[in-house]
């Protein structure tokens, strides 16, 4: 049996790590096999009801709906959570921001004005539907939902989107070594080519020293 010292993630962490990565890749045999054994092993509900509901805004609505599918197959009653109720909105706004602003740390203010350029509507998507909606949620801390957003975007082909992510990993408080641990995992998942171009992505994120907001 693998020592847990041997680990830089947590048993739950590496399991959450772990059903992201099948969500992403659509796998439905593999993510009940996952579900059923994070489940055994008391990983808690909400923290995988909170991965799914943020896995909408990483690999799109088809594939969190059938990865839900998959889990109310395993744990047929969801937890209620916090309510997304519309009156809240200026609370989101805010929400969102500061989560944002943790998540891309000293690069937040060049996000927002890329999301400008792009289209208008799409700071407020960003800031007040993904962070200040679902990402800002109370039932799953920051640090496991950005690896775990880590390991999504890791599957798919967007280099952009991983790069900001690997340093996110970082400002929400990852060390280095879980991160080489989710992409470990991730290596397990996908082909030679697709995994050396994560790796080299983050060495890229590594070598350049990027630090936390505060400075650590």
């Amino acid at each position: 049996m693998t020592d847990e010292a041997e680990h830089a993630l947590d048993a739950a962490t590496r399991a959450l790590v772990r059903v992201a990565i099948r969500i992403a890749r659509g796998d439905v045999a593999g993510l009940k096999e996952q579900m059923l054994g994070l489940k055994a092993a008391g990983v808690p509900v909400a923290w995988v009801d909170e991965l799914l509901l943020q896995s909408t805004l990483n690999v799109g609505y088809a594939l969190a709906l059938q990865a839900f599918g998959v889990w109310r197959e395993v744990n047929p009653t969801p937890e209620t959570g916090e309510p997304l109720v519309h009156a809240d909105w200026s609370e989101w706004a805010a929400r969102g921001a500061d989560v944002c602003g943790h998540v891309y740390g000293r690069t937040y203010h060049k996000l927002l004005l890329n999301l400008r350029g792009l289209h208008p509507a799409l700071e407020a998507l960003v800031l007040v539907d993904a962070y200040g909606k679902l990402i800002g949620r109370p039932g799953l801390d920051l640090k496991r939902r950005e690896l775990c957003t880590l390991a999504e975007i890791a599957v798919l082909e967007a280099p952009r989107q991983l790069h900001a992510h690997l340093r996110g990993a970082l400002n929400t408080g990852a060390s280095p070594e879980e991160v080489d641990e989710v992409l470990d995992l991730l290596e397990e998942e996908v082909d030679r080519r697709h995994a050396e171009s994560v790796w080299e992505l983050w060495a890229d994120v590594r070598g350049r020293n990027i630090t936390r907001p505060d400075g650590n």
